[in-house]
């Protein structure tokens, strides 16, 4: 019996960096991905970590990582070997808007993330005056940032999950089409 779980094919992994600015809901939708429930959640100071097995073969592990401003210095740390970003913004809170853009801008600068796959998260679609994922592809300019990757814009509700499944399978999807392409990468380096 210990011999044939031996051969069992262990399962693919794929790390998946959430970011966004402070109160957009990261935390909470990790929560609702993992365990189907809302919790009440508090400012991250820091980060969490959660693997979200997707099929038996493949696991996804999302860094979810603080918004506030002091916490925004450090995200450039969480990008090494990132297979996914999903960027998360609150629809209904206008006038953050431009500073989740600049964010957003910035971090896909990083060299880490170069043709890395973008899902951003219209999050709170429940809240009265939130922008549709048309509005917000155009208000953060996703087309001009993302112009070299692959990239998907999903309205989404993390209170009551609404969203939230297509948001997974987008990202699982893009995530493992990135790993694949690195490794086919890798091994034609090495030959």
């Amino acid at each position: 019996m210990g011999l044939q779980n031996a051969k069992a094919p262990r399962a693919k992994r794929a790390n998946v960096v959430m970011l966004g600015l402070d109160s957009a809901g990261k935390s909470t939708l990790l929560y609702k991905l993992r365990y189907k429930d809302t919790f009440v959640t508090i400012p991250t100071i820091g980060f969490n970590v959660d693997m979200i097995e997707i099929r038996k073969d493949f696991i996804l592990t999302f860094w979810d990582v603080g918004g506030q401003e002091k916490m925004r210095q450090l995200w450039s740390h969480f990008l090494e070997d990132t297979d996914a970003l999903l960027y998360v913004v609150d629809s209904s809170e206008k006038r953050r808007l431009e500073e989740s853009r600049k964010e957003l801008e910035l971090i896909l600068k990083n060299e880490s993330l170069r043709n890395v796959p973008v899902v951003v998260l219209a999050n709170k679609q429940d809240l009265p005056g939130a922008l549709n994922a048309e509005e917000i592809t155009r208000r953060l300019k996703v087309k001009k940032y993302c112009s070299d990757r692959t990239w998907y814009v999903q309205p989404c509700c993390a209170s009551t999950g609404q969203g939230l499944a297509e948001a997974l399978q987008k990202v699982a999807t893009f995530a493992k089409q990135y790993s694949k392409s690195k490794e086919t990468f890798r091994i034609l380096r090495e030959m």
